[in-house]
């Protein structure tokens, strides 16, 4: 199971300049991927390609990307430039954002997620390949093709949560990305899903989970469940947190070197190519949790 870390609104306001920090530590540190959260602030791809040339020997990542306000002609462009700026390291993770911000801060539907998923895949990916695209479909027109030199496909990760999504994953796909969502889910729901979707291929299934390295584990969690509160509203992910029956402060990765460990290996054992781990608390506990998790990878 490969370790990444997760950069971004995920872990708090920060200017551009410490993100850039960040990964650059995180790949020093021998991370195996860096992944950056796209909210309401930073947005993910452009951090990727200011950060990314000075962060070597270390996949870039988006986790994720929302494709309701961008077409994907649009999208395709930004992803191959972002490419191009950093060496093809490029992992495109991409959702269709929580639906109570993309209906009211865009005025965008929200009405059949997978469906709409699956129609942007069809015209996405073969645009990232330079092939060109004629598509009059149900909920997207276009129309051309993009050629930026030197420039690869970047492989396509969804977040995918549902059945519905997670077979749209395993089979338009590469694999998904999923967030606060604990073992028994992973173990049960994700991994079997999007596996008999996938077929005769191996989805990537990547893990996000939030990471403290302390010996207050208690306080840690307590601050965790208040600052995350909202997020534990958000359907999307209540539905995961209920298959769990957990809430968000049961799905923290908390404790000691040893603790941590072990709360790795059991979620490592529940199928999942990637853990992707959003490090929160103090700078410095950020710090140190970053510098015990870099050195853990496999």
């Amino acid at each position: 199971m490969r370790i990444g870390l997760a950069f971004g609104d995920v872990r708090g306001r920060a200017p551009l300049p410490e993100i850039t920090r960040q990964i650059q530590e995180a790949a020093a540190a021998g991370a195996d991927s860096a992944w950056v959260t796209h909210g309401v602030g930073w947005d993910a791809l452009t951090t990727l390609a200011v950060a990314g040339p000075a962060a070597l020997g270390i996949e870039l990542g988006t986790a994720v990307v929302p494709f309701p306000q961008r077409h994907p002609l649009v999208l395709a462009t930004q992803a191959l430039t972002v490419q191009a700026a950093i060496g093809n390291r490029l992992t495109l993770g991409i959702g269709a954002g929580i639906a109570r911000m993309v209906s009211t801060m865009y005025g965008l539907p929200t009405d059949r997620p997978a469906r709409r998923m699956r129609e942007y895949l069809e015209v996405l990916r073969p645009l990232l390949q330079g092939e060109t695209v004629d598509h009059h479909g149900e909920t997207y027109t276009a129309i051309g093709a993009i050629d930026l030199p030197g420039a690869q496909a970047p492989s396509v990760l969804i977040a995918a949560l549902g059945p519905a999504m997670l077979k749209v994953a395993g089979e338009l796909a590469d694999g998904t990305i999923t967030w606060m969502t604990g073992p028994r889910t992973l173990t049960n729901h994700v991994v079997p899903t999007i596996t008999r979707a996938s077929g005769s291929r191996t989805p990537r299934i990547v893990a996000g989970l939030a990471v403290c390295l302390t010996s207050a584990e208690d306080a840690v969690r307590a601050r965790f469940a208040e600052q995350f509160a909202l997020a534990g509203q958000v359907p999307e992910y209540r539905a995961m947190l209920d298959r769990e029956g957990a809430d968000v402060a049961d799905v923290l990765i908390v404790g000691d070197e040893d603790s941590i460990a072990k709360q790795l290996t059991r979620i490592g054992d529940t199928g999942v190519t990637d853990l992707m781990l959003a490090p929160i608390g103090t700078a410095e506990e950020q710090a140190r949790t970053t510098a015990f998790v870099s050195t853990i990878g496999g």
